[in-house]
């Protein structure tokens, strides 16, 4: 065994090291996933409860220790149980790259003889259509995907495989059309479902946001994925993306932000993963640049 260092009584080596250093990474990413919902707390109390039972364990309290060692006995049926939505959420994370569809790999494999260059999506009808809704005051629900066809939410739908177009969007949201309920899930300016069933948020959300709000805003915390809400209600119209919401938006700010989202850079992405703001305002300033002058 090759040592890194020595403790007192304690010989550390570099796999222990390796060994701690990817727990707390996985502590740190179970925490962030969990961040601002009711099962932060859930967690909080179900360690201090193991924390307990260490206690009581060594200082020899039999009784306690029996009953609490009991409870730790089902410990990972009690984890299953109690974060089941977590759980399916973070298979969700890890499972939601598309690299293995559609031939991405070999796309990935040959991208160093690409130039980058890919065709604009065609925005106008999402738009025009939004614009539409809002001054009928019809609610709508959209998820606008650059990535991927998003099957695993289009199977909760009706499969559609459609052309998208101003009307078949007016017609879906009718309010007497039986696909109204639900979500819409665009693709490369196709419709790939309607009526689809999007994953609700956990946090506390304005008083004045509908199941709409709240399911688009659950959407945009578990994918990469632009949402368009149009409130039944008021008729305004709202867009949300890496779980943050823009309320009460203008038709001309909407398609600002779509191409936004569509034109916006990988590189510009991964820093937003990383939590470099810094880079981050750097690449959005060069992209305004270049849609300025295009």
């Amino acid at each position: 065994m090759i040592l890194a260092f020595q403790i007192g009584f304690l010989d550390i080596s570099w796999k222990d090291v390796l060994d701690i250093l990817l727990v707390t990474f996985l502590l740190a990413q179970v925490y962030k996933l969990m961040k601002g919902s009711v099962a932060i707390k859930v967690f909080v109390g179900f360690l201090s409860i193991y924390l307990i039972y260490l206690v009581v364990n060594a200082l020899q309290m039999e009784l306690l220790s029996t009953i609490l060692g009991q409870f730790m006995g089902v410990g990972v049926l009690a984890v299953i149980i109690l974060f089941q939505q977590e759980i399916r959420k973070f298979l969700l994370l890890v499972g939601r790259t598309n690299i293995f569809e559609d031939r991405n790999l070999m796309k990935n494999l040959r991208f160093w003889s690409q130039n980058g260059n890919s065709k604009r999506a065609n925005i106008t009808p999402i738009v025009e259509a939004v614009k539409s809704l809002a001054g009928s005051n019809t609610g709508a629900l959209i998820v606008l995907s650059e990535d991927s066809p998003l099957k695993f939410y289009a199977e909760s739908g009706d499969a559609m495989d459609s052309l998208l177009s101003k009307r078949l969007l007016l017609a879906i949201f009718n309010k007497y059309s039986p696909l109204h309920d639900g979500a819409v899930i665009v693709h490369k300016d196709r419709i790939v479902a309607a009526r689809c069933i999007l994953p609700v948020t956990e946090r506390d959300v304005p008083a004045q946001f509908g199941l709409r709000h709240r399911a688009g805003l659950g959407m945009s915390e578990n994918t990469e994925t632009f949402i368009i809400v149009v409130s039944e209600e008021t008729g305004q119209i709202s867009a949300m993306q890496n779980g943050e919401t823009m309320h009460n938006i203008s038709a001309q700010e909407l398609r600002r932000q779509i191409n936004k989202y569509l034109n916006e850079p990988k590189e510009l992405k991964k820093e937003k993963e990383k939590g470099n703001k810094e880079k981050v305002k750097e690449t959005e300033v060069e992209v305004e640049v270049k849609e300025e002058v295009a």
